[in-house]
């Protein structure tokens, strides 16, 4: 529909964006069918990077009628529910390298547990990034917006910062409590957070100044 009602005015644009798909799809076919040919098939690490994106287009447009329906919580509860889906994104990885024993160097565990736990980080996602930028531009004072759409992104990038210095306790705690410990203090954190926002969220209600 997009290509019928674009392509009077920018047709050499649609037909490389159709090109490219088609390219894509080519060689994304080709490379499973390798793969699935293989006497000894692998499914590479790289390839779980796709499912933050597909999860995000799939479920995009359903979290969308959600929040234009009835049923559309307010903004702080949108931020605890994607703080408990967080949480047991890791949940999910923690119940699934339990079996792994304490010291192993190498391990084989079922791939649906990355799958769930990209899953799960991704609708947790959906509840927080695109509301918190709408509340950004909505609850800032009209001359303060470009500055606090600034602190948002530094906010993401002292996160950023943070995991990446606590990823560096990933050797210690695994080798002297298991990968499953390390995974469930993620689980933990994240739920305690979300149900303290989910306590608190009348009380920030009050305080958006009837924006909802």
């Amino acid at each position: 529909m997009l290509f019928k009602q674009t392509y009077s005015k920018y047709a050499l644009s649609n037909i490389l964006l159709g090109l490219s798909f088609v390219v894509i799809w080519a060689i994304v076919i080709w490379m499973l069918y390798r793969q699935f040919t293989d006497p000894a098939p692998e499914v590479p690490a790289s390839w779980f990077g796709i499912l933050n994106s597909f999860f995000i287009i799939a479920f995009a447009p359903i979290f969308s009628k959600i929040w234009e329906s009835k049923m559309n919580p307010s903004g702080p509860v949108k931020f605890a529910i994607g703080l408990i889906l967080l949480g047991i994104g890791f949940g999910i990885l923690a119940f699934g390298s339990m079996g792994i024993p304490l010291g192993a160097k190498t391990a084989s565990v079922s791939m649906i547990f990355l799958i769930l736990a990209y899953l799960f980080h991704t609708l947790g996602e959906l509840c927080v990034s695109p509301v918190g930028l709408s509340y950004v531009s909505k609850l800032s004072p009209g001359k303060l917006v470009g500055l606090m759409f600034g602190i948002w992104f530094v906010a993401n990038f002292i996160a950023n910062t943070a995991a990446g210095l606590t990823g560096r306790y990933i050797d210690p705690i695994v080798e002297d409590y298991g990968m499953a410990t390390f995974f469930m203090i993620f689980t933990i954190i994240p739920i305690v957070a979300g149900f303290i926002m989910l306590a608190i969220s009348k009380l920030l209600v009050k305080m958006m100044h009837g924006i909802r």
